[in-house]
């Protein structure tokens, strides 16, 4: 993965993704309190949505939350150089967050209970977990004693991916709070994202730069679930 070995700012295409994220969080805001989301389902002839204020409201929080973390990380984390393909791939892969979990929501009933309060957990969850992950490794890597060596310390001594597994748990998240089962196939997808391309890909890149200390870690450590896979 020569996209790893790639350092630079890339300050004009981060913009253009934070840009394109802020229009995303727009758009999920008209959906959910501006009867946007009535304009788009009369014109597929669905009537009845009756989502809750307090879901709603929950469900756009995420979506700040996410916007925020976010820019954070592509301010302050990210420092591998961004091709312009990205810039736009990744707004679209967001599209589904901030405006699919949105449509998804609004034909629930249902007040919030229990299931949901569980979705708020997992969302809080996962975004520790990556948020938290990606600051233990940035602040050792800033050392230089450290300079060129694997990270294995905090959060990753408990799988390789702990901020993957992370993202997976917020997204997860997202999905329960939309009270549509409709909505598991977003985490599934993303899942299946990790384990069949991101992972594989990255551990190819990680095993060609570390060698042995890669496949030390490897050996007593799990690879995206902590304590199972």
């Amino acid at each position: 993965m020569d996209l790893y070995n790639q350092k630079g700012k890339s300050i004009p295409q981060k913009i253009v993704i934070i840009t394109l994220e802020a229009l995303l969080l727009w758009a999920s805001y008209w959906i959910l309190f501006q009867n946007g989301g009535s304009f788009l389902f009369n014109r597929l002839g669905i009537l009845g949505l009756s989502a809750t204020t307090e879901r709603k409201m929950i469900l756009f929080a995420f979506s700040i939350i996410i916007f925020l973390r976010m820019g954070f990380m592509m301010l302050y984390l990210l420092k591998r150089k961004i091709p312009w393909e990205e810039s736009f791939s990744v707004p679209f892969a967001f599209a589904l967050y901030y405006i699919g979990f949105a449509l998804l929501a609004l034909p629930t009933e249902k007040s919030t209970g229990y299931i949901d309060y569980f979705g708020i957990a997992l969302f809080a969850l996962g975004s520790f977990l990556n948020t938290y992950s990606e600051l233990q490794r940035h602040f050792w890597k800033q050392k230089p004693e450290n300079k060129g060596k694997l990270y294995t310390k905090g959060l990753f001594r408990y799988a390789m991916h702990i901020n993957f597994f992370g993202d997976f748990l917020w997204v997860s998240g997202y999905a329960v709070l939309t009270g549509n089962p409709y909505a598991v196939f977003i985490p599934i997808l993303l899942f299946c994202l990790f384990v069949f391309y991101n992972i594989p890909q990255l551990d190819s890149y990680l095993s060609k730069k570390y060698g042995q200390a890669f496949v030390e870690y490897t050996q007593k450590t799990k690879r995206f679930i902590p304590f199972i896979y």
